[in-house]
């Protein structure tokens, strides 16, 4: 039987409420995102539990603590503030960020750059947009692998949003990939940009769980349909075949399943 929207939406919740249900795709719609406007500058949806936004079923997805899509205002932006204990990954998707920190780093991060902070024992860092166009970046937090790590920092022009019909690897903690960003996580942060009737087949683990969020177009995963700012999580699966409708851009994350992995 061929899933529609609503049932779809509607099966995500019932996986929700009882978990002795079967799970390989949970599928979140854009809709069920937690949207804050805290300041007269910022606009973010929070994909999981983040400051006033609590839901004790979405704190984290694996090592995946936080996943914030913002934009943020012109000349404007967060000031000083402290963090410890996460690896903090930010993907400038337009605009570019002016960044400074208590490592004595002061930085811009620009249009298809990635930056890698790893707050360890502790760190302060302000991030702005000193230009007079909006700036759309994503913020993930992970659990890193282990306590107590020296902060350090790392940037890397990768220019993905430019790539064509392949999962360019962005960000990782798996070292037998190059070239990427590293971080202190059993985790990769791939991107997509997907041309329309295009297909990216994934290989993965029943050990990884697999996490993506839909930037713009419409993608199908295992069959199933996810649209702009749509969410699809996965687990127990062998392989991941994404298919695009139209053309697409997507972020696909690999995530250890088990704590013990993280």
């Amino acid at each position: 039987m061929e899933l529609t929207y609503l049932s779809c939406r509607a099966y995500a919740r019932l996986l929700v409420i009882n978990p002795n249900v079967a799970l390989m795709l949970k599928y979140i719609p854009a809709i069920e995102r937690h949207h804050a406007e805290p300041v007269q500058w910022l606009s973010s949806y929070f994909l999981f539990s983040f400051a006033d936004y609590h839901d004790k079923d979405n704190m984290q997805f694996g090592p995946l603590r936080v996943f914030n899509d913002d934009t943020i205002a012109p000349r404007s932006g967060f000031p000083q503030h402290p963090h410890s204990e996460m690896e903090i990954v930010t993907l400038v998707l337009s605009g570019e960020v002016t960044h400074e920190d208590t490592m004595g780093n002061r930085t811009t991060i620009k249009k298809g750059e990635v930056q890698r902070m790893t707050a360890g024992t502790g760190l302060a860092h302000g991030e702005r947009n000193e230009t007079d166009e909006e700036l759309r970046i994503y913020q993930l937090w992970f659990l890193a692998n282990q306590k107590g790590l020296a902060p350090s920092y790392e940037q890397k022009d990768i220019d993905f949003l430019d790539s064509k019909n392949e999962l360019i690897p962005l960000v990782s903690g798996q070292k037998v990939l190059e070239d990427v960003v590293y971080m202190n996580s059993n985790s990769t942060v791939y991107w997509a940009n997907l041309s329309a009737e295009k297909t990216i087949t994934f290989k993965t683990f029943p050990i990884r769980n697999t996490f993506i969020y839909v930037r713009e177009g419409t993608i199908y995963v295992n069959g199933s349909e996810i649209g702009p700012s749509d969410q699809a999580r996965l687990a127990d699966e062998h392989v991941v075949e994404i298919r695009a409708e139209k053309d697409a851009q997507f972020i696909l994350i690999d995530l250890p399943a088990s704590e013990v992995n993280y």
